[in-house]
């Protein structure tokens, strides 16, 4: 586990190591921002929940959070901090609210309201962004748009979405609307660019987002290129991905770099392996890790985020990756119907975790090593009880903070195939006086009925599964076998709730 332990040491140092780092930043003239309270967190924005804890604390606290909450699967590595935690975003979501004179002002909303706090130097956000915010805010006024009221369903701009490709300097505006139609959309943009260019900031693609629904969601599903080619470039762990106004990709490029290092080198490719790449988004992980393995298969249920990956691929050479739209737990419930198998599985589920399904046929497809990169501890921890209950061991536990300053945590987790010892089992089992028929032919009765109830509601019996064991011609443990006196009559198991204990001794390899 060494070469595990120890990448990244340039990008990722341990909490002791901060002090000293502040120290250098002063003199590199980052005291200013490190010492500087934002104006907003007094209005009770809601954006750096820990801004005023010192940042070697935050890291302090984030890793015994993580420590606290799966420690007890596997070992803790210190958490890979930032050397300088301010403006590392890359993407921004700005609302436009009504300001004095009839115009209008872009902001973030305070903390549990729809109330916006106009914000203009953002100290999370790539400062390109901050300005290019700005321009936008400077050219709506310029051609006298409104801002949507959501009581009142009034107005027209609703919200703006940037991106910056930090590695290409390449800049992309989302302007979200509540009308299919901007209005003197060519002179917007011409506002735009005027506007962005004085503030030294390209502008290379605009898009008009229409989003007409009563939510909460900052995107609709319609979308109209106003300048430029609709996307952006950027360039992340030797490869170039092309970036669209839906596409999810990863806010902090330097942490990114890191992240993705720690889970690629976690699953110590050699050439030969097939990887399967769950929750795959436009390909990252996948594609960084195509160098190192045999082939890849990524499944994403965004069918833009797929288009993006395939396009990815092409466009970076790699041949040895195919990407297919579909939702994560269904194809891996197909898969392992089908007897797919895989040696390596990356899996990058969002903030709710994985499913009790995914996690089931992912431990029949049987990888040697699984790398699972999760951005909520709390669901990892659930997820992490049901994988080491299948089988699966932990490793090596590292938590990254993708997030300085606010609560977020990511954290790379690899888990390996643990080889199970019978007689080693069977005597922990029986020291404690459990009946060791649970344990024959492949599933407990526990496990059957969990499954019979997760996939056809019907709840099953012991002895319902003992009779459509002994037809199957299964051993059945002694407390099972016969009803407790000769003239007492059994109830028989139901024809459809034996057809479901069947399919439950299939699923198992049980029959």
């Amino acid at each position: 586990m060494g070469d595990f332990a120890s990448v990244h040491h340039t990008d990722g140092l341990h909490p002791l190591h901060f002090p000293a780092i502040l120290k250098e930043n002063i003199s590199k003239g980052c005291k200013e921002k490190a010492m500087t309270d934002c104006k907003l967190r007094a209005k009770n924005c809601g954006g750096c929940p820990l801004l005023g804890l010192d940042y070697a604390a935050q890291l302090k606290q984030k890793e015994e959070k993580v420590r606290t909450l799966v420690g007890k699967y596997g070992p803790v590595r210190p958490i890979r901090g930032m050397q300088q935690p301010w403006h590392y975003r890359n993407k921004a979501i700005a609302t436009f609210a009504p300001a004095p004179g009839g115009k209008v002002t872009t902001g973030i909303y305070a903390a549990g309201t729809h109330k916006v706090l106009p914000a203009e130097d953002c100290l999370l956000q790539d400062a390109v962004l901050n300005k290019t915010l700005l321009a936008v805010r400077q050219a709506a006024n310029a051609c006298r748009y409104a801002p949507f009221n959501e009581d009142k369903g009034t107005g027209l701009l609703r919200h703006c979405l940037v991106r910056r490709g930090v590695g290409t300097g390449q800049v992309m505006v989302v302007l979200v609307t509540a009308q299919p139609v901007l209005p003197g959309a060519k002179n917007f943009i011409r506002a735009l660019l005027e506007a962005a260019a004085a503030r030294e900031v390209t502008v290379t693609t605009v898009v008009q987002n229409y989003n007409p629904r009563r939510t909460s969601a900052v995107l609709g599903t319609q979308e109209k290129v106003l300048y430029g080619k609709g996307f952006i470039l950027d360039e992340l762990c030797g490869k170039r991905y092309a970036i669209s106004p839906r596409s999810f990709y990863q806010v902090n490029p330097v942490q990114t770099a890191v992240l993705y290092g720690l889970a690629v080198d976690a699953a110590h490719l050699t050439g030969k392996e097939t990887v399967l790449d769950a929750y795959c988004g436009i390909g990252t992980i996948g594609l960084t890790a195509a160098d190192r393995c045999k082939q890849v298969l990524g499944v994403e249920v965004n069918r833009d985020a797929v288009q993006d990956a395939i396009g990815n691929a092409r466009h970076n050479g790699v041949r040895n990756a195919r990407f297919v739209a579909a939702d994560a737990t269904a194809w891996m419930l197909d898969a392992a119907q089908q007897g797919l198998k895989a040696d390596v599985v990356f899996m990058d589920p969002p903030r709710e975790g994985s499913t009790p399904q995914f996690l089931q046929s992912l431990a029949r497809l049987s990888p040697r090593r699984v790398v699972y990169v999760s951005c909520n501890p709390e669901t990892l921890a659930r997820d992490l009880a049901q994988l080491t209950a299948l089988g699966y061991r932990v490793q090596e536990i590292t938590p990254v903070d993708m997030f300085p300053h606010t609560e977020h945590i990511e954290t790379v987790v690899l888990l390996s195939k643990g080889e199970i010892d019978s007689k080693k089992v069977r005597v922990e089992f029986s020291l404690e006086d459990m009946d060791m028929s649970e344990f024959q032919d492949g599933a407990t009765y526990p496990q059957i009925k969990e499954y019979v109830l997760e996939h056809t509601g019907l709840k099953v019996s012991n002895l319902y599964i003992s009779q459509i064991k002994r037809k199957c011609g299964l051993e059945v443990g002694k407390n099972y076998n016969l009803p407790k006196s000769e003239d007492s009559r059994q109830p028989q198991c139901p024809p459809e709730k034996e057809k479901a204990i069947r399919e439950a001794f299939k699923y198992f390899g049980m029959i």
